[in-house]
């Protein structure tokens, strides 16, 4: 909602929330015509190959001070880059938070944008450079299958809150703009001593996490929504195509689940999922297609595929999704 609020030319930063890894780099440039450079944690190009690759997503590699204190002057050279892609009326974004998370809240957000903007204006002052706030708000971050939706903000003047000449190295007046933005596209629950309980309460009241507009005004009147004890779950009459489709990607599946056990940070968990639903699911059935066309022929190879694809889609849109 809100793509109106993207300008169509100019200079942008979008600044999102970040509760899900790389899929909240990948889901933005879905919803927007504009060619995006993303800044993103230098601790992703483990190697070469994967360097190369994300950087021909238009990746930019940002080093933080846990990455080790020599790489923070990699991001001069970083931070010169983005100020080039400004200057040439071209679209950053960054995740100001400084690291993903699962809490539904946005956490104090980090220096490094305004440090960016400043680092823009004093070396190209003619620039007016907008800043999109985004929330990003999934119904749950780690099930599947699960639904997203992307809310963009009305555009901030970042030069009305930086001051080139004397600049406040706190950045407290365009954090503070760009905060309060975030949390009104987002739910930001902000008791952590009791969050868990919130989070329990406002899935009793059923509450639709992908509206955040609805789920903030639940979260108002969290004292009135008592915690009721989970229904009995009704019959899913899809689950025989639910397990046909699992005996027919069983190998993946196996795949799936000792990736799984090896993820360290589970944010990344949907990120791995994305990457084998795009790669070794898609392998796998066109494996199978072939071998079932070399011991027959090409009709019953078609027709197996087709039946793949419709059970992966039928299961898809069928499946329960658990909340968080």
């Amino acid at each position: 909602m809100g793509k109106e609020n993207i300008p169509k030319d100019g200079p942008i930063l979008f600044i999102a929330n970040h509760q899900n890894a790389l899929i909240d780099a990948i889901l933005i440039p879905t919803t927007t015509k504009r060619e995006i450079h993303f800044l993103t944690r230098a601790s992703a190009f483990t190697t070469n190959l994967i360097s190369k690759f994300l950087k021909s997503l238009n990746m930019i590699p940002v080093y933080r001070i846990r990455d080790g204190f020599n790489t923070i002057e990699k991001n001069v050279s970083v931070f010169e880059q983005c100020f080039d892609i400004l200057k040439n009326e071209g679209a950053v974004e960054i995740f100001a938070e400084g690291a993903h998370h699962l809490k539904r809240q946005i956490m104090p957000l980090k220096k490094g944008f305004a440090r960016i903007i400043l680092g823009t204006l004093q070396k190209y002052p003619h620039l007016n450079i907008q800043i999109v706030p985004i929330g990003i708000n999934y119904d749950s971050h780690l099930n599947f299958p699960s639904s997203v939706s992307i809310h963009y903000g009305q555009p901030i003047l970042a030069n009305n809150f930086v001051n080139t000449e004397n600049p406040d190295l706190r950045f407290t007046a365009i954090i503070n703009e760009v905060t309060i933005a975030l949390k009104n596209l987002t739910l930001h629950i902000k008791d952590d001593a009791n969050y868990d309980e919130t989070i329990s309460k406002l899935n009793s009241a059923n509450v639709d996490f992908t509206n955040p507009i609805e789920a903030a005004e639940l979260l108002q009147n969290i004292n009135s929504i008592s915690e009721t004890k989970p229904t009995k779950s009704s019959v899913n009459w899809f689950f025989p195509i639910h397990l046909i489709t699992k005996l027919n990607s069983i190998l993946p599946l196996l795949i799936w689940l000792y990736l799984k056990s090896k993820i360290s940070d589970i944010v990344f968990t949907n990120t791995y999922r994305f990457a084998l639903i795009l790669t070794v699911f898609p392998l796998f059935y066109i494996i199978q297609t072939l071998i079932i066309y070399y011991f027959y022929n090409s009709y019953y190879a078609l027709i197996y595929l087709g039946i793949s694809i419709l059970l992966g889609i039928i299961s898809t849109k069928t499946m329960s999704i658990n909340k968080e």
